[in-house]
């Protein structure tokens, strides 16, 4: 009950330029099959997992005919990490009201270390003593280098 997004308490006011990162996680090849299921999975709706593939986020041998030295990973799975880090950051505001858009810049390879970033780059006073965030968030490599970059924002109540 304690890891529910909806019993998360939003965060302190923040300041603009404050970064709050995530804890790194490795992309693993499980993970990275889960997204190559979903769908299928979700279109069958059958209660049982459908495997979808070959593609090159679960196929080693498909990634290298279309160039890639390997599988990548999905870029919705980066965009998640930054929406979990939203979430443990604002609670359950983070889905209410506000935004959150991202582009993927960088292949992101089985074993990657991943860390979230958001960075606090306005804040506005609204009324009724609701504030508005503007952030600009990524996901970075263990060496810094962002491969999913993006903007959101976010609006707390009072």
């Amino acid at each position: 009950m304690a890891n529910n997004p909806a019993n998360r308490r939003p965060a302190p006011p923040l300041a603009p330029g404050q970064e709050i990162r995530s804890a790194p996680r490795r992309m693993t090849r499980e993970r990275m099959r889960w997204y190559v299921d979903a769908l299928p999975t979700v279109e069958a709706d059958d209660g049982r997992v459908h495997r979808g593939g070959p593609t090159i986020h679960d196929d080693d041998d498909y990634a290298k005919a279309q160039g890639l030295p390997g599988i990548i990973a999905d870029g919705m799975i980066s965009t998640n990490w930054i929406l979990d880090l939203m979430l443990a950051t604002f609670g359950p505001a983070a889905l209410q009201a506000g935004s959150l858009t991202t582009k993927y810049i960088a292949p992101v390879f089985e074993d990657a270390v991943l860390t979230s970033v958001l960075k606090v780059e306005a804040v506005e006073g609204l009324a009724e003593g609701r504030r508005r965030y503007g952030l600009k968030v990524w996901c970075e490599d263990a060496s810094g280098k962002p491969v999913t970059v993006g903007e959101a924002t976010v609006v707390i109540p009072a």
